[in-house]
């Protein structure tokens, strides 16, 4: 008992020590971004890369809103960083609670069992940084109620409390809470980073969705990064997957590192970002959007990215009537590519990645239902195989 009377002396030490931190004398000290780069000045580190020119104006980051989705292994990490980054406001979607077994984090500590993920990470998160506003929601965004107020909150959860939020960070390791995330931002036309690692907790990847300028979730089917593993050892009945705290740290500072160059413009935003922690392997590509796409919001935002005006790019033209080779002995003709029966969805991938499953071509699709409603008799069957 007396243990117990300890740890809640402890807690109650801890939340008048937020609450001093909240009051007027301690915001005093962090209320405004310095941009004087001094040992006074709490975002000095911070406000260096604005000083060496690697960003033009770091206190825009107090502006940004970002949403993170799912607050497990990358999750809790992506959203930590971004609270010691200085992000204006930070608003968190999950429905889990802590458990003992998410010790192996990076975030979350034993006395916070039993609490919600969300709760959880909001204490902790006051307390490194309460300059920055963090808004919890602890519910299943899959569901058909919940969707409604997650579209809600990420529409209206700017800065401002009334445009939509920056960028969304999808942190989920289920592909119905991915597609959720997708079809919300589709419709909103909001941008969007897709993360994950693998079961095997080997190799992770991050996505950046723009609706209609890059494939959607739906477009086609997930990159993975190639590991040359035999799927066989990876899947055994009663075992749960592996989870590392390494791969999982690594893959939201990747996810982190990209948010903050898309956010403050600066550097190149990585498309897509794999990771291989065998070989220390980092895949990258980009995906274009598949014009047959099963998600009616995306093919509207495709209209409206391929509706306007691109930037002129003068071309040198070399004029020459002459024909490359005189004769043409074997026949051989160029065919435009758009001549060919393959559709979008059929994309050169880069060495190291691969597609979590085959798609089925639609074309194909259609063939076969067509070949089904063919009405054959037997006779007629046989006369044609003996003609054979």
């Amino acid at each position: 008992m007396s243990e117990i009377s300890d740890l809640q002396a402890q807690i109650v030490e801890l939340k008048n020590e937020l609450q001093k931190y909240k009051s007027s004398a301690g915001r005093d000290k962090i209320d405004k971004m310095s941009s004087e780069v001094v040992d006074s000045n709490p975002y000095s580190r911070l406000m260096a890369l604005q000083r060496m020119g690697i960003v033009q104006n770091y206190e825009r980051i107090r502006t940004k809103s970002v949403a993170v989705v799912g607050v497990g292994g990358v999750g809790s990490v992506t959203a930590d960083m971004l609270t010691r980054c200085g992000i204006g406001k930070l608003i968190l979607f999950d429905y889990d609670k802590v458990e003992l077994a998410n010790m192996n984090r990076l975030f979350f500590t034993p006395d916070q069992a039993g609490l919600s993920k969300v709760e959880a990470a909001a204490r902790t998160l006051n307390f490194i940084n309460p300059d920055v506003d963090i808004l919890t929601n602890n519910y299943n965004i899959t569901t058909m109620d919940s969707f409604s107020k997650f579209m809600e909150a990420i529409n209206t959860g700017g800065i401002d409390g009334k445009g939509p939020v920056d960028l969304v960070l999808s942190c989920v390791d289920n592909f119905e809470a991915r597609m959720t995330i997708n079809t919300a931002c589709n419709e909103l036309n909001i941008n969007w980073f897709e993360s994950g690692v693998s079961e095997n907790a080997v190799s992770g990847h991050i996505q950046l969705l723009k609706p209609g300028e890059t494939a959607c979730f739906a477009c086609a089917p997930p990159l993975v990064v190639a590991e040359n593993i035999d799927e066989k050892t990876l899947k055994r009945e009663g075992v749960c997957a592996a989870s590392l705290p390494t791969t999982m740290g690594i893959v939201a500072g990747m996810l982190v590192q990209n948010t903050l160059k898309y956010l403050l413009e600066f550097g190149e935003v990585s498309n897509y970002l794999g990771y291989n922690a065998l070989i220390d392997f980092f895949p990258k590509m980009t995906l274009r959007p598949n014009t047959q796409c099963s998600d009616r919001y995306c093919l509207e935002r495709q209209n409206e990215f391929n509706s306007k005006p691109k930037p002129v790019q003068q071309q040198i033209v070399i004029e020459d009537d002459a024909p490359l080779h005189d004769d043409n002995f074997y026949g051989i003709e160029l065919v435009s590519a758009d001549d060919d029966c393959t559709t979008s969805t059929s994309q050169t991938l880069e060495t190291g990645l691969k597609f979590a499953y085959e798609a089925p071509s639609q074309s194909l699709q259609e063939h076969s239902t067509e070949d089904t409603n063919i009405d054959v008799s037997l006779d007629e069957l046989m006369a044609q195989m003996k003609s054979i």
